[in-house]
């Protein structure tokens, strides 16, 4: 019977790990299963993921979090989506949004075709979208009396990573029975099976477990390191194998705080910027193989001189990653997630999510012997190995439209297409992205978001087959309807910082 989860690593993604298998599996009664973290005291976490997608609110709610608490202690606020700057060749007014809502009237009339057609001088986002308005004007996506974790406007949110994992792990022990243990793994000891029967611990002696969930980073103690579980290499298609982080303040206590994550795109790479209540959040991510450490930084300083940032910043913080996953992720009685699964680079902020996702399927799949964990370990491998491909089509299709030609790098780009993602982008050279061509109940991303950055990139789809009966019509009442939200959500949202200003003060309902 499996009765006892073993968490290694705390951070984000153990927490969350923690939490959901926790809240799911009734551990604080008592009566479920038991669940320990083991943390080291001495390591500390990573802490610059700073993006979520909107599915982190389900599953705050899920553990039961409060929305205003976290605002509050964990420095977050409104995210609606990313504005990429620069992306299409690099010019003044190169800019386009991936919006966290679908465009107005999805998957019930051509809307792609309809735009291509008559409205080609406008962004396909600003046209089928209120949201890139609401972006560009700094609101936020809810009102003071719109409940907790419920929206006017989808979104998720940008967070402190450290504060974040340490909120996390005072709800998981205060709310959730978590069992925390701060100690530091020296060894493992095995069953004659192979599995995992126990942890050796520096402080605590030997700590037993039915199934060990593997966070502990880049190291992979568990999957990679004990295992020897190999990491699949995606450096061959993504270039991204280092990043420039730094923290600057605003130049005034009330400076808006943008509504979206703005990823700039420069000569051998991008630089993210998030905008917290308190701070920015900037970063500059690049392929070493194209650009030295001191040209990156180089840049990096000049972006933030021209984003109004100041002049004196502290020396950013150097981090090095391997792109790629896990050849498996759950093997034996062991299942990684978060940076042990694998980490490909922060664009569209998909590495919290797989960890939610992650979590999401061990809790609901939960083997209640050890007998049919080997069917759900075969299930958790297809499903996440078929997730980590879609993440590097759907990031390497912003690289393979750019035209920049400023550098090597774009070009290098340009040139190495993964063979699923070349095929779609025949497919669509007639066709606008389909639910056909994502086929899975739970795609990491879905077709909306791919047309979004098809066309905010200039991808043109040519004409394939005829206008159907009132389709002109029928796409034109979408148009006008994301026109009247845009109008509509202008006049009667608050900006940004007034709304995580009332949370910090007032909070949220909670129905």
């Amino acid at each position: 019977m499996i009765r006892h989860i073993v968490v290694v690593g705390g951070g984000s993604a153990g927490w969350l790990a923690a939490g959901v298998i926790a809240s799911a599996h009734q551990t604080a009664s008592g009566r479920g299963l038991k669940v320990t973290l083991i943390e080291s005291p001495d390591i500390a976490p990573i802490g610059v993921g700073e993006g979520t997608w909107p599915s982190m609110r389900d599953t705050l709610h899920r553990i039961g979090v409060s929305e205003s608490d976290f605002f509050r202690e964990c420095d977050a606020s409104f995210k609606q989506g990313s504005r990429f700057n620069g992306w299409v060749t690099g010019a003044g007014g190169d800019y386009y949004f991936h919006p966290f809502v679908l465009p107005q009237g999805y998957a019930e009339t051509d809307l792609a075709g309809e735009w291509r057609r008559r409205y080609p001088g406008v962004p396909f986002a600003d046209l089928v979208s209120f949201q890139p308005h609401l972006c560009v004007n700094g609101r936020a996506p809810k009102q003071p009396g719109t409940p907790e974790f419920a929206a006017v406007a989808n979104y998720g949110y940008h967070l402190d990573a450290g504060r974040f994992g340490v909120f996390l792990r005072k709800h998981c022990l205060e709310k959730l029975g978590v069992n925390y243990v701060p100690d530091n793994v020296t060894g493992v000891r095995s069953h004659e099976n192979g599995d995992i029967a126990a942890l050796e611990t520096q402080q605590h002696g030997l700590l037993e477990g039915d199934l060990f969930v593997d966070c502990s980073g880049m190291r992979s103690m568990l999957l990679g390191q004990h295992y020897g579980v190999p990491l699949v290499p995606q450096k061959h298609v993504l270039f991204n194998d280092s990043a420039l982080a730094v923290q600057i303040p605003y130049p005034a206590e009330n400076s808006p705080i943008a509504s979206q994550t703005t990823s700039t795109a420069q000569s051998c790479g991008w630089i993210w910027d998030i905008g917290l209540p308190t701070r920015r959040g900037i970063g500059h991510v690049y392929s070493s193989a194209h650009i030295s450490d001191d040209r990156a930084e180089a840049e990096l300083r000049a972006y933030i001189a021209a984003s109004g940032g100041p002049e004196d910043i502290p020396s950013p913080r150097k981090l090095s990653f391997e792109p790629g996953y896990r050849k498996e992720f759950w093997h034996r009685n062991c299942v990684a997630i978060g940076l042990s699964a694998g980490f490909i680079e922060p664009l569209e902020a998909s590495a919290l999510a797989l960890v939610e996702l992650s979590a999401a399927m061990l809790a609901d799949e939960m083997p209640v012997t050890r007998e049919e964990m080997a069917i759900a370990a075969r299930r958790f491998n297809d499903a996440f190995s078929y997730r980590w491909e879609r993440v590097i089509d759907f990031l390497k299709l912003h690289y393979v439209l750019s035209r920049r030609s400023d550098s090597p790098y774009w070009q290098d780009n340009r040139d190495t297409v993964p063979e699923r993602l070349g095929e779609l982008l025949t497919l669509w050279r007639h066709r606008s992205p389909s639910r056909y061509d994502f086929y899975r109940i739970e795609e990491v991303f879905p077709s909306a978001s791919y047309q979004y950055i098809l066309y905010g990139m200039g991808f043109r789809t040519e004409e394939g087959t005829a206008r159907l009966p009132g389709q002109e019509e029928q796409a034109d009442g979408f148009f006008r309807e994301a026109a009247n939200l845009t109008r509509k959500m202008l006049g009667g949202l608050p900006s940004n910082r007034e709304l995580i200003e009332h949370i910090r003060r007032h909070g949220l309902p909670v129905i």
